[in-house]
């Protein structure tokens, strides 16, 4: 990795690997013993900083613009993945990604939010914050899936719907808000698996799920922590502070009993190694799919309505 684009905390592992792979191509049958040397000081190092990472490391970590997004793990977990476009009625929103594919032999439909890598794709998926025809896309795509029986995987990675005049003008609320509606009473499993940042309503209109998943250093929140510390104490200096206070890394969300399962990330975190990220994402998808698809649809339908109607209460003793 180009130690411009590691994140600060993690720089001094980065320079470390940096000069391992630097002493390999120099040759590393004459350095052999001080590779191993420097290998076995890299590992230690990561082992160090990844331990105690504070919620605003791993906000930072669920924003990192190497990071796979919904087409890596799409490319890796799903080969035979075509693409659907348009809501209908509008236009194609490139801020979310749908359509029918296999996984491990069960005929699927996946949808997910898309970033971009670069100016240029940034622009084009509108930095993964989809208008209100991204969600009608993936309403559309969620009741064919419905009407053909195939279970819903959904990915999630957005700052947030996007909140532009033009958004709001073609029913943006309305667009997130029967999304919740349409996911909540759909007769087919569903599983949600929050791979980078889970923003807000953006973020819930492809979350209601049967069962939700959140990769090691991935976020859910109902606000970006800048936009929290800018409401609550009017100074961005406590954004840090915001992100420690509003519980949202994935480790928080699980123990609040909103995420049911935390998906572990490989060593330095998934944008280190997609390959290695998208093999754990599936062996999660993979065993949350075979017990859901054992369940029958009035079953299935209860179970989701009790756990969403669970989030949040509290007794008074």
């Amino acid at each position: 990795m180009d130690s411009r684009q590691a994140l600060e905390f993690e720089k001094p592992v980065v320079e470390l690997e940096n000069k391992i792979t630097e002493l390999k191509t120099l040759g590393g049958l004459s350095f052999q013993a001080e590779i191993r040397q420097l290998e076995r000081k890299a590992e230690r190092l990561r082992a160090e900083v990844f331990a105690d990472l504070s919620a605003w490391q791993k906000v930072q970590l669920s924003r990192h613009t190497l990071r796979p997004f919904t087409t890596d793990y799409l490319n890796r977990l799903f080969p035979e993945f075509f693409e659907l476009h348009g809501d209908r009625a509008f236009g194609d929103d490139a801020a979310i990604v749908g359509g029918p594919s296999t996984f491990c032999g069960i005929p699927v439909m996946v949808i997910g939010h898309q970033k971009g890598r670069g100016t240029k794709e940034n622009l084009r998926r509108n930095f993964g914050m989809p208008r209100p025809e991204g969600y009608r896309k993936a309403r559309r795509l969620m009741e064919l899936a419905a009407r053909s029986g195939l279970p819903i995987l959904t990915f999630i990675d957005t700052p947030g719907a996007y909140p532009g005049i033009d958004a709001e003008e073609r029913g943006q609320a309305e667009a997130i808000a029967k999304n919740l509606e349409v996911m909540a009473r759909l007769p087919v499993p569903i599983i949600a698996t929050v791979i980078g940042e889970g923003g807000s309503g953006g973020a819930l209109a492809l979350g209601v799920a049967d069962r939700i998943l959140m990769l090691e250093y991935a976020i859910y929140s109902v606000i970006s922590p800048e936009g929290c510390a800018s409401i609550l104490w009017k100074d961005q200096k406590k954004t840090e502070t915001a992100a420690g206070e509003l519980k949202i890394t994935a480790r928080d969300v699980r123990d609040l009993g909103i995420a049911d399962e935390v998906v572990r990330e490989p060593p330095g975190g998934a944008h280190r190694d997609h390959d290695g990220a998208a093999r754990m994402v599936g062996e999660a998808l993979q065993r949350h799919l075979a017990e859901l698809v054992a369940v029958p649809a009035a079953t299935l339908l209860e179970r989701r309505y009790q756990k969403y109607r669970a989030m949040g209460s509290s007794i008074e003793e």
